[in-house]
């Protein structure tokens, strides 16, 4: 059975398709290749397809890659697991990754990296609050947020002392926020950066990690060879800490 509906100018349509016992939603738009992406927080299966395929040939891609999207289904259920461990059962925003796959690049991507209106460092948005079955209103207590809150206005002075000098610019202004996609973020036009507060019941070198990430978008948008060449410079492990904190799900 298929489900559709008209969405906006750039969806031709939305398809909602059984695949083998899968759930798979099919978006058209009137683009040339392929993607499948297997999403967070639930593991939900997207296809995004040229206006014109066939939905057999859709069918196809999505049936010899079975394997793959159970694999990255698993993936996020044991992100999610990790994650919750990691801050004590009690905390909720975005997630780190959506695990992907292209019809002319067959391996599997890892975008840690989102990109609108400024440069940040998490996931795409997936419109879903839900850890599991925990949303995050409830996982995010008062108590919980009072904790996290604290620990990053305790951490940020030394971290900040350091990093200016080193770096060569400061933030105009950093504010702490309950994310649903990204573990910071920073609008290099006005200077002012936005950490998620989930890193204030992390490891403290992932805070350190998303900080310097942050504060060398100041000197170079995107995430092009200038901005990886500064952080080679500044932080030379930075691609380790990243590859670590894509472990964990924003919760």
């Amino acid at each position: 059975m298929t489900y559709r509906r008209r969405t906006s100018r750039r969806v031709t349509s939305t398809d909602i398709i059984d695949i083998g016992g899968m759930t798979v939603t099919v978006i058209r738009k009137p683009i040339r290749n392929m993607y499948l992406r297997v999403q967070p927080p639930n593991g939900d299966i997207r296809v995004t397809a040229p206006t014109r395929i066939s939905t057999e040939a859709i069918e196809t891609f999505v049936s010899t890659r079975k394997t793959w999207i159970r694999a990255q289904q698993r993936k996020i259920q044991r992100m999610q697991r990790d994650t919750m461990r990691l801050v004590g059962g009690a905390t909720g925003e975005e997630h780190p990754e959506s695990q992907s796959q292209h019809l002319n690049d067959q391996a599997g991507r890892q975008p840690s990296v989102s990109e609108q209106d400024s440069s940040g460092i998490g996931s795409r948005d997936t419109g879903n609050r839900n850890i599991g079955s925990r949303d995050s209103v409830t996982v995010w207590t008062a108590d919980v947020q009072r904790r996290a809150r604290q620990s990053l206005e305790w951490q940020l002075p030394a971290l900040l002392d350091h990093w200016t000098r080193v770096i060569g610019r400061s933030p105009t202004r950093i504010t702490f926020r309950i994310m649903r996609s990204r573990w910071g973020s920073c609008t290099p036009a006005t200077g002012q950066i936005r950490l998620n507060l989930q890193l204030g019941l992390m490891e403290p070198r992932f805070l350190e990690y998303v900080l310097v990430h942050e504060m060398t978008h100041l000197w170079a948008g995107g995430h092009g060879p200038r901005f990886q060449q500064l952080m080679d410079r500044f932080l030379p492990g930075w691609r380790d800490l990243r590859c670590e904190l894509n472990r964990y799900a924003v919760l």
